[in-house]
């Protein structure tokens, strides 16, 4: 992976805050969804998209594609939005998320959209998923990559950590995992419900090497991936502590935005202040 320049890291931040408009949009269309955890991935889903990824959006089923799995698919807004931007599929078809018959599902399906790995839905099982896939790849000899979004709520289900002993017995250094800490869930703060920490430690017993990093300072996270390619004796794990809710100030930090969308005037208040991130945003890079 070339070094990414400071131009190009603004670049990503800009389009990070115009996923986001396009999610707030996407959620009032639809009047269902979640809004929390979306807006808050919009950094990283870009990093991977526009940066990360070996991808074709031409060319979904390109054999030595990297694999992007979506373990918490409730967030799959961002997803789609991020996907609609780089290629994958009109944007006009963001306008269709979670209406029937559309492949913009609530949570993502496989043999609905091109470009989707797998078919997202019970929290936990993501990784499991993820962990097949590299534990294919190495069989067969393959240098394609995999990554798995998780959330930190879902890692109270016991399946997931049956995946994570599984990656760290054999040494599934082509995996790496990014943690949503968002400490947040559809009840309440994840400390509260059922806490994880110290969430490092429980990885690192498991044999993984473990990264934290911000889930909204690109540059760093590209770094983070960077490092976890030069790991070669163990899979990886990424902490990205994350603001529910970014960049709209009266979502952020509030567990209640975990499963609901805004109202029209909830998103005009939306939209207006993102777009005024954007426009500081353009003027910095200028």
């Amino acid at each position: 992976m070339p070094h990414i320049h400071d131009k190009k890291i603004k670049q990503l931040e800009q389009l990070a805050t115009k996923v986001r408009e396009d999610i707030i949009e996407m959620l009032l269309e639809a009047k269902s969804g979640h809004s929390a955890g979306p807006l808050g991935m919009a950094d990283i889903f870009t990093a991977f998209y526009f940066h990360i990824l070996h991808h074709d959006p031409k060319n979904p089923a390109l054999p030595d594609r990297d694999r992007l799995i979506l373990s918490n698919g409730h967030i799959c807004p961002v997803r789609y939005a991020v996907m609609a931007r780089s290629g994958y599929f009109p944007r006009t078809w963001l306008k269709t998320l979670r209406k029937f018959g559309s492949p913009l599902q609530g949570h993502p399906e496989r043999l609905r959209l091109a470009g989707i790995e797998t078919t997202s839905g019970p929290l936990g099982s993501g990784l499991s998923q993820a962990v097949g896939l590299s534990y294919a790849a190495r069989l067969d000899q393959k240098k394609w990559r995999t990554y798995c979004l998780t959330s930190d709520g879902e890692h109270e289900a016991g399946v997931h950590w049956e995946a994570v002993m599984f990656a760290g017995k054999n040494k599934l250094s082509n995996l790496t995992v990014v943690v949503d800490r968002n400490n947040i869930q559809i009840d309440g703060v994840t400390e509260e419900i059922m806490p994880l920490e110290p969430l490092r430690a429980k990885y690192e017993s498991f044999n993984w090497h473990v990264l934290e990093c911000s889930g909204h300072d690109i540059g760093a996270f590209i770094s983070a991936i960077e490092e976890a390619k030069s790991i070669y004796e163990k899979p990886t794990v990424i902490i990205a502590h994350t603001i529910p809710g970014r960049g709209v100030s009266f979502m952020e930090k509030k567990f209640e935005w975990h499963g609901i969308p805004p109202n029209k005037e909830q998103a005009t208040l939306a939209l207006a202040e993102l777009r005024t991130l954007e426009g500081k945003i353009i003027s910095e890079h200028q």
